[in-house]
């Protein structure tokens, strides 16, 4: 516990942005522990290919084109399972140092870590990049927005669904804009006015008992205000509905990559 003496105005601004610091960190555990159990299922799937191609590959008839198939099975498989523990690691203690990001290798980063809890509901996801897209930013944080609008997503959409996740460049504006959209439940309008304060929530716990505490929008356009963007939606009951992050653009270090 954290304790201050000192009741100056300065002394009551640091503990302010410890706590939100605090929170910030407990909010991105938390959705470290949501994805947690599709990577732990994702985990056990890699392990039966390599087992099943290790078993191939020793078997005394094996031909020497069977058996490099196999291992190169297994080389992607073990490649597959060391990009998800990068994953995992990178947004349970990763660096809070700005550097210029391709948001499309984000996306995909995040993808990594949801996709299994995504494809266990019956949520598929399309992807349109239109990049390399580059922004400076905090990358765990990013990617900790994109878990939980994919989360968010995958929730208005409890019978299964497409989300649609496309990473563009507005040159003319000098932004960076990442959307994702979902064809779920909706939101009503006096909903829309409200959904980015803390503690306000539209829904209640899923199947998982995950969602209904009413800070993962608020923290996520908090990291978004902090990267100097914004974090918009459109939405309409029954028609789903579109969230868009727009970021200051690394629009010269694009061009270069281009």
């Amino acid at each position: 516990m954290r304790v201050v003496t000192d009741n100056s105005e300065p002394a009551a601004q640091d503990e302010i942005a410890w706590l939100r610091d605090q929170l910030l960190r407990c909010q991105r555990l938390s959705t470290v522990g949501t994805v947690a159990s599709g990577v732990a299922h994702e985990f056990n799937n890699i392990l039966t290919t390599i087992l099943n191609h290790a078993k191939m590959a020793q078997k005394p008839n094996v031909t020497p084109e069977s058996k490099d198939q196999s291992l190169e099975k297994i080389v992607a498989a073990s490649q597959r399972a060391a990009a998800i523990v990068h994953g995992m690691l990178g947004m349970a203690r990763g660096s809070m140092r700005r550097e210029v990001t391709d948001l499309c290798k984000l996306v995909d980063e995040a993808l990594l870590l949801a996709g299994k809890d995504l494809s266990k509901h019956r949520v598929t996801v399309e992807k349109i990049y239109k990049g390399p897209v580059l922004a400076e930013v905090v990358p765990i944080q990013i990617e900790q927005v994109l878990l939980n609008l994919l989360i968010n997503a995958k929730q208005a959409m409890p019978q299964g669904g497409v989300i649609r996740v496309e990473v563009l460049e507005n040159s003319p504006l000098g932004l960076a804009e990442i959307s994702v959209a979902d064809a779920g439940c909706g939101m009503s309008p006096g909903d829309l006015g409200h959904i980015f304060e803390p503690f306000y929530t539209t829904k209640t716990p899923d199947s998982d008992n995950r969602g209904g505490t009413g800070l993962g929008l608020s923290i996520c356009r908090q990291i978004i205000d902090q990267h100097r963007g914004r974090i918009r939606v459109q939405s309409a009951l029954g028609k789903g509905s579109i969230f868009t992050i727009k970021l200051p653009a690394h629009i010269e270090s694009a061009r270069k990559a281009a």
